[in-house]
């Protein structure tokens, strides 16, 4: 019998209930935000922490989102700088990217942690996700890093709901990866090419569209809204692409008419990894 919502969110107070004290990976998305959420209202201030990396890969509005919401809750975070542009792994952009971004992410919480004795790093790892492409996960299974979301079987619906239910104001917010999912695998990453893609996808928002990813192909931004926008924006394409062309500084773009699909780049990849 497949448990209730009402279950899972039970066993994931009792998660928190049984713990010292929580460690959050927290990147500003609705999944780490329910996470870190849950574990402030289980546990006391001193026992909570929030860690997010200001990284070049993070959107600045993804940030600010983040460090409001742990002001808004009463929520200790602590703001590092994992400096993976500096990585030649990282930045020479393989299918294992998230690996070694992962890899720097965890290896300083882990310094973190040693301050907190007792303490459990958890991410907001949830149980749609063990289905995709993460190579970011073989990481947090070398750091021993938890996965109560995953562990309790939310999913990606269930936690919209309990989002919902709690009215955190990241509740319907549109799934943000990180910038440099954007950039096709074998293309080096640069913080100028993560501040064009930024660029581009805060014109999108300012005309309407939430939801956008803007893909990096050398001089073109390739465009992806939810296919029911897709004619909307199709009306609209010329003055946004004027607009995205001068101020994100691509020589053109062009449409996705397929519209957005999270993870679009991967399809090059044969889904196997050691």
């Amino acid at each position: 019998m497949t448990d209730t919502i009402g279950i899972k969110e039970k066993k994931l107070t009792e998660w928190f209930a049984a713990k010292q004290g929580v460690i959050v990976a927290f990147s500003g998305g609705v999944d780490s935000a329910l996470l870190l959420f849950m574990a402030r209202k289980v546990l006391s201030r001193e026992k909570v922490l929030g860690v997010i990396s200001k990284s070049e890969s993070l959107k600045e509005k993804d940030f600010q989102t983040a460090t409001d919401f742990a002001r808004k809750y009463d929520i200790t975070l602590k703001v590092i700088h994992t400096r993976e542009l500096q990585d030649r792994l990282y930045y020479e952009n393989s299918n294992l990217r998230c690996y070694f971004c992962k890899t720097h992410l965890y290896s300083d919480i882990e310094l973190i942690k040693k301050q907190f004795p007792g303490f459990v790093i958890a991410n907001g790892t949830n149980a749609d996700d063990r289905s995709d492409y993460r190579p970011g996960e073989k990481a947090a299974g070398e750091f021993k890093i938890s996965s109560p979301l995953a562990e309790c079987n939310l999913t990606k619906k269930d936690i919209r709901t309990l989002a919902g239910k709690y009215d955190l104001p990241v509740w319907n917010k549109p799934a943000s990866p990180c910038l440099s999912s954007r950039v096709p695998y074998g293309t080096k990453i640069t913080p100028h090419i993560l501040k064009q893609i930024e660029t581009a996808e805060n014109i999108l928002n300012a005309f309407g569209f939430e939801d956008v990813r803007a893909r990096y192909f050398k001089n073109t931004c390739k465009i992806e809204v939810p296919a029911v926008q897709v004619p909307r924006l199709r009306e609209i394409f010329d003055e946004v692409s004027a607009v995205i062309t001068e101020q994100a500084g691509f020589k053109q773009c062009e449409l996705d008419p397929e519209g957005l699909v999270s993870g679009k780049l991967n399809r090059v990849l044969i889904l196997h990894y050691d």
